[in-house]
C-alpha cells in the first residue's frame, strides 16, 4: 500500500505553470525498452464523425494529464508523450489505429477511445498484444462481456446504473406526484441504449409506463418525426440516451412542438459547456447522470481544475475529467510495478490494479475481474442557469426541480 500512495502523491502533484510540448498528432520515437527515453503513450480518438465533440474532450484531458505528469517530473522519471490518431467514428479504423501504434510504433502504453462501439473492437486488439487497456468512454454492458481480462473503465459506474439515484428519487415519489408515462429515445450506440434503457427498466418495473420506445441510427439529425411521436404521447417523462448532437437536436425539436414534460433527462449532452447555447438558454430543470463535477471534494482534483482552467480558459467536464482519470489509472499502476513498457510488464501492471484501488479525480475506483468500476454515477440538473449535482442527497448543491419548469 505504500508504492500505492507514493504513486498517487507523486501523478497528484500537479504544478500549474508553463506545460512542456508533447507529441499529440505526430510521430514520436518508442520507449519501448529505452530507460532514458520518453514513455510513449498511443491512443485513437473520434476526432472527427459521430463522436467528434465528445472525443475531442476526451482529446483535451488526456493532454492535461500528460501535460501535469511532465510537470512534476514524469513517470518513472520520464517524460510522456502521447501519439494521437483520429478514428473518424468508424470501428474499422480505431482497429487498424490500435494495430499500428502497438505492433509498427512499438507504443509503451496505450490508452482507450471514446464511445462502447470503438472500445470493443480496440480493446480486444490490445487485448490480443497483451496490452493493458484503460478507457474512458466505453460503459455499456457489452464491454464486460467479451472476457477482457486487460481492460479497466476509468468512471465510477457502468451504463445501465447510471441514473440509480434518480430512479431511487423517482420510486420514493409519493403516488400522485410521480410520472405515470414515459418516452424513450436512444442512439443505436451501446452506451446510449444503456444509459436509457436502464432506468427504463426500473421505471416499468416502478409502474411508469412506456408510451414511446425510439432508436435512431448514430448518424441521424432530423428528429422531426421522433419528436411528433413524442409529443402526441403527452408523455410525464422523457428519457433521451443520448451522446451531444443528437440530444440538441431532439431537445430542440421537441421546443418547436411545444412539448412540456414534467422531467427530462439526457445523457451526457446537458454536461457539455456548450449546451445551453446550442438549444438556446432553455436548460432549466433538464437533468443527466453525471461521474463527475469540478467541485468534488476529492484527492487532486482541485490541483486539476486549476491547472486545466489555467491552460484552457474554462473548467474542465466529464469527458475531459475520465479521460485525466485514466491516465491517473495508469500513472497508478505503471509507478506501482515500475515498469512500462510493452511484454511482461504489461501483465504485471494488469494484475496491479485488479488488486488495488486508485485515488483519481473523480474518487476512489476499484473493479471486479471484467473491469467493470464498483460505483454510481451523480444526477445533475440545471438549475438557475448552473448546472449542480441533485442527488444523492450527501452531495447536493441544490434541491432537484420537479416538475421541470417549461422549455
Amino acid at each position: 500500500m505504500s508504492m500505492k500512495t507514493t504513486s498517487i502523491m507523486r501523478i497528484g502533484a500537479l504544478l500549474g505553470a508553463a506545460s512542456l510540448a508533447l507529441t499529440a498528432c505526430g510521430g514520436s520515437d518508442s520507449g519501448s525498452g529505452d530507460d532514458d527515453g520518453p514513455i510513449t503513450i498511443g491512443v485513437s480518438l473520434p476526432l472527427t464523425g459521430d463522436f467528434a465533440e465528445p472525443g475531442k474532450g476526451v482529446q483535451r484531458g488526456y493532454e492535461a494529464w500528460a501535460a501535469d505528469v511532465n510537470d512534476a517530473g514524469g513517470l518513472l522519471g520520464r517524460k510522456v508523450e502521447l501519439k494521437i490518431l483520429d478514428d473518424q467514428s468508424n470501428a474499422d479504423r480505431v482497429v487498424a489505429d490500435y494495430e499500428s501504434l502497438i505492433a509498427q510504433d512499438e507504443v509503451d502504453l496505450v490508452f482507450g477511445p471514446f464511445s462502447t462501439r470503438l472500445v470493443v473492437p480496440s480493446a480486444r486488439v490490445a487485448d490480443e498484444y497483451g496490452m493493458l487497456f484503460v478507457e474512458p468512454a466505453g460503459a455499456a454492458p457489452e464491454v464486460f462481456e467479451q472476457g477482457f481480462g486487460n481492460l479497466f473503465y476509468a468512471a465510477p459506474a457502468v451504463a445501465n446504473d447510471h441514473y440509480n439515484y434518480l430512479a431511487e428519487w423517482i420510486e420514493a415519489l409519493p403516488a400522485d406526484q410521480r410520472p405515470k408515462t414515459a418516452a424513450y429515445a436512444a442512439m443505436d450506440d451501446p452506451f446510449a441504449m444503456g444509459t436509457a434503457y436502464g432506468l427504463k427498466e426500473k421505471m416499468e418495473a416502478a409502474g411508469i409506463e412506456t408510451v414511446v420506445d425510439e432508436k435512431y441510427p448514430p448518424n441521424t439529425t432530423d428528429f422531426s418525426s421522433i419528436a411528433a411521436k413524442i409529443e402526441a404521447s403527452n408523455a410525464d417523462m422523457i428519457v433521451g440516451g443520448t451522446q451531444y448532437q443528437d440530444a440538441v437536436n431532439l431537445i430542440v425539436a421537441l421546443q418547436q412542438l411545444d412539448y412540456q414534460p414534467k422531467l427530462a433527462a439526457f445523457s451526457t449532452a446537458p454536461t457539455n459547456p456548450e449546451f445551453p447555447e446550442a438549444i438556446g438558454d432553455k436548460t432549466e430543470g433538464i437533468l443527466s447522470p453525471t461521474g463527475y463535477t469540478e467541485q468534488a471534494d476529492v484527492p487532486t482534483n482541485k490541483e486539476f481544475v486549476e491547472s486545466y482552467t489555467e491552460r484552457n480558459g474554462n473548467p474542465p467536464g466529464e469527458d475531459e475529467a475520465n479521460a485525466y482519470t485514466t491516465g491517473q489509472v495508469v500513472a497508478a499502476a505503471v509507478e506501482a510495478v515500475g515498469c512500462a513498457e510493452q511484454g511482461e510488464c504489461q501483465q504485471k501492471l494488469i494484475d496491479w490494479l485488479h488488486e488495488n484501488e486508485v485515488d483519481t479525480v473523480v474518487g476512489p475506483l476499484s473493479w471486479d475481474a471484467d473491469g467493470r468500476p464498483q460505483g454510481a454515477h451523480m444526477i445533475q440538473q440545471w438549475v438557475g442557469g448552473e448546472i449542480k449535482i441533485v442527488l444523492p442527497e450527501d452531495v447536493k448543491e441544490a434541491d432537484i426541480i420537479y416538475p421541470k419548469p417549461a422549455w
